[in-house]
C-alpha cells in the first residue's frame, strides 16, 4: 500500500486475525489492506465466511488483528489496550451494527445521550438534533421495543453518528429492511459521505452497492477485487 495521503480517514495494513479451537487454528483475514478517504463511501462484498464482520470489527477497534495494523484519521487504534481503543472509538469512529446498537431500557434520546457522554466536552450536534437528522424527532422518547425495524435502523444510525465520528462503519445496516427503509437508510449514509465523513459499508446488498464510489471482495479472508467506480455509475438511492 502507498504512503498515508492527506485525505485517508482509515487505513488498514496487511491484517490478519486467526481463530484458534483447541489445536485448530483457523484463518479469518489474510492479509487484508485498504483505505477510505474522507467523503468517499466503501462497500465490502464476499460470500458468507469471508471475514466481512471481522474485518469490520478490526475496523472498529472491537476486535485485535493477530497482524497488521488499523489508523483511523492518522492515529492507530489496534495493538492498544481496550480502554485506548474504546476512547478513541467514542472520538473517532461511529459503529452501526444490525442489531445491537440500542440499550433496551433506553429511549432513542437516552441512547445518543449515552454515547455522547463517552466523550468530553460539547458534542457538535444534541441529541435531538441528530434524531431531527435521522427522521425521528417524534419517536424521540420510544423504547427500542417500540420502534418500528426502519426506526430501529435510523435510531441506530443516530447513535453511531452521537460525537462526529471521522469514519462511519456499517454491518450489514439494511440487512432486515424494506426496500423504502432500506434507500431511506442508504440516502442517510451517502449524505454523511457528502459531509466528508468515510463510510465503510459491509454488506450483501445489490442497492447499498450501487451507491459505493467503491467496491471491496473479500474471498476466504483476502481481498480478491478492489474497484473504484466511475462517478456517473454510483446511483442516488432515490433515483
Amino acid at each position: 500500500m502507498n504512503a498515508t495521503r492527506q485525505d485517508d480517514a482509515l487505513i488498514a495494513r496487511e491484517l490478519y486475525r486467526f481463530f484458534r479451537a483447541g489445536e485448530e487454528e483457523t484463518p479469518a483475514l489474510r492479509g487484508v489492506s485498504l483505505r477510505v478517504s474522507r467523503g468517499e463511501t466503501v462497500a465490502v462484498v464476499g460470500p458468507s465466511g469471508a471475514g466481512k464482520s471481522t474485518l469490520l470489527a478490526c475496523l472498529a477497534g472491537l476486535d485485535e488483528p493477530s497482524g497488521g495494523e488499523v489508523r483511523v484519521g492518522g492515529v492507530r487504534i489496534s495493538h492498544r489496550p481496550e480502554t485506548e481503543r474504546a476512547r478513541l472509538r467514542a472520538r473517532q469512529v461511529g459503529v452501526l451494527l444490525q442489531s445491537r446498537n440500542l440499550l433496551p431500557h433506553l429511549s432513542a434520546r437516552d441512547n445518543v445521550r449515552l454515547a455522547q457522554s463517552a466523550v468530553r466536552g460539547r458534542p457538535a450536534a444534541s441529541a435531538g438534533e441528530l434524531l431531527e437528522r435521522v427522521g425521528l424527532t417524534d419517536r424521540a422518547h420510544a423504547l427500542p421495543r417500540q420502534l418500528s425495524g426502519g426506526e430501529l435502523a435510523r435510531a441506530g444510525l443516530a447513535v453511531a453518528l452521537a460525537n462526529g465520528p471521522t469514519v462511519l462503519l456499517a454491518d450489514e445496516p439494511t440487512g432486515e429492511l424494506d426496500g423504502d427503509n432500506e434507500r431511506l437508510v442508504l440516502e442517510l449514509l451517502r449524505d454523511r459521505a457528502a459531509d466528508g465523513c468515510a463510510v465503510l459499508v459491509v454488506t450483501h446488498s445489490a442497492q447499498a452497492v450501487r451507491i459505493a464510489d467503491r467496491v471491496i471482495e473479500l474471498d476466504d479472508g483476502k481481498v480478491r477485487d478492489a474497484a473504484s467506480r466511475p462517478k456517473e455509475e454510483v446511483r442516488d438511492v432515490t433515483g
